[in-house]
């Protein structure tokens, strides 16, 4: 690599800290993800729409003096929608959609002054915990190019996992954000349900299990750039509270004494590896050494209840969602989609409205037995994957004939990721551990809605413990 030869030694907060010294310059760094690019996306393929003279124009153009001034960054090809480029949503049929305008958390990351120089993979309209879609070709992760670099945000996980820039957007209706940061070794936040604004398109998505953040080498990259994001739109229909201080300054604040839970125990009874098991155990281990009052227990909840739910809820919004082409005045048809896809949605076409109204009921109700499991811990543990480590490619495949298989594959794989896209809680994918073969294995953070505070102190402590972000996939050192 040439000219910017440290670039990858810094989060996004670091590159942005060189620009405000006047050390290095936007373009400088812009130049710097794009080389990166270049050398690394054939074997990943994680970015799939290449916008760099958007962002050298918006660079010409005079960056605002924000909190990110300067940070190279890339949209997730699903939400984020950019004035004027293709949201294909990873489909053939949404291909040639594009929206008039940017969305309001695209807006705000312009104002925090990251470079946007493109667009990365995706899954058919975020269907699935892989990214294989048919449109782009499949994401291989940088750890292991056998295997998935998870879904739906899978390009943008693995842009960041092979160091082609510190952060990227990503959004998480059933694990999308914490699955793919699992899988290569990532810090991916779900916020709390209505952190972010989906104005001006959407007033929630997936009936409010859907939120838009990021996947990030550090901790505080997730606070800085939540910070930048946060808060209502224009006609939202709900919000979250706001914090009682910025995010960022939660980063390394002693988080006293917590009550910290942890469980094994899949909602829907999914068999957890052992490897996954083993981190788990060493982290609560790790939570004891810091202070904290450690103890296994099991949320009192609904767990038949989980999946059922999200399948009519996920069923019913992809009816409307092949319904939805911008500019297209029909449905899609069987042939312009995915078998999966296609399937899913005859699963909704079966949901009646009343079906509708249970389900979000029993959502609702999930998130109060929640509520109640946190009057006596702060925060729960449990595994980031049941398999510990990211799956191979082609498992978890889109074309199959099977669609009641197919949604026991994702759920095998991720069961303690859409549990908490039901109750609304933040949750955190944290990479603290690793396989005998040198894979990433994460844990799942959680706390109470509108606790993202206590999450951003507890996993910044963990990353002081346990550093992770000098760890690089063979590929990154290979191409340095």
């Amino acid at each position: 690599m040439a000219a910017f030869t440290d670039y990858e030694d810094h989060d996004a907060l670091g590159l942005a800290a060189l620009v405000a010294r006047g050390e290095t310059t936007p373009e400088e760094l812009l130049e710097a993800a794009i080389e990166r690019v270049g050398a690394r996306n054939d074997a990943v393929n994680a970015v799939t729409n290449q916008l760099y003279d958007h962002g050298r124009q918006a660079i010409a153009d005079g960056l605002p003096d924000g909190p990110l001034k300067g940070v190279p960054y890339l949209l997730k090809d699903l939400s984020a929608s950019l004035a004027g480029c293709p949201t294909t949503r990873g489909s053939k049929f949404f291909e040639g959609a594009v929206p008039a305008e940017d969305s309001e958390l695209v807006k705000r990351l312009k104002r925090a002054g990251v470079v946007i120089f493109g667009r990365t993979n995706t899954c058919e309209l975020g269907l699935s915990l892989t990214c294989e879609p048919r449109l782009h070709g499949a994401t291989k992760n940088p750890w292991d190019r056998t295997r998935i670099s998870g879904g739906s945000s899978g390009g943008a996980a693995a842009a960041v996992g092979a160091r082609m820039l510190p952060a990227a957007h990503a959004s998480d209706g059933f694990g999308s954000i914490r699955a793919p940061a699992a899988c290569c070794g990532l810090v991916g936040l779900k916020p709390t349900r209505g952190r972010n604004t989906m104005a001006p398109y959407l007033g929630e998505g997936l009936n409010g299990l859907s939120t838009e953040h990021a996947v990030t080498l550090s901790v505080r990259d997730s606070a800085a750039i939540l910070d930048a994001t946060r808060g209502p739109g224009a006609g939202d229909p709900y919000s979250a509270a706001p914090p009682e201080r910025p995010f960022l300054e939660e980063v390394g604040t002693d988080p006293g004494k917590l009550r910290i839970a942890w469980t094994c125990r899949a909602p829907n009874g999914a068999p957890v590896e052992a490897e996954a098991l083993r981190v788990l155990e060493e982290t609560a281990a790790l939570a004891v050494d810091l202070g904290h009052q450690v103890e296994e227990a099991d949320p009192a909840i609904d767990g038949a209840a989980v999946v059922p739910t999200f399948l009519t809820l996920m069923a019913a919004n992809t009816v409307v969602n092949l319904s939805s082409h911008p500019s297209a005045a029909r449905a899609a048809r069987e042939d312009e989609v995915e078998r999966i896809t296609w399937l899913s949605a005859k699963m909704g076409e079966a949901v009646s409205g009343a079906d509708c109204v249970r389900a979000i009921q029993t959502m609702h109700r999930l998130g109060r037995q929640m509520a109640a499991f946190h009057r006596d811990y702060d925060v729960l543990l449990t595994p980031g994957l049941a398999t510990g480590t990211a799956v191979k490619l082609g498992w978890l495949d889109m074309m199959m004939d099977d669609v009641d298989e197919y949604w026991r594959r994702v759920f095998h794989f991720s069961p303690f990721t859409v549990w908490f896209n039901l109750t609304g809680q933040p949750a955190v994918m944290l990479p603290i551990g690793e396989s005998a073969g040198g894979l990433p294995v994460a844990v799942q953070a959680v706390a109470p809605c509108g606790d993202e505070a206590t999450l951003f102190r507890f996993s910044a402590q963990l990353e002081s413990a346990r550093p992770w972000s000098a760890r690089k996939p063979a590929m990154v050192r290979e191409t340095a």
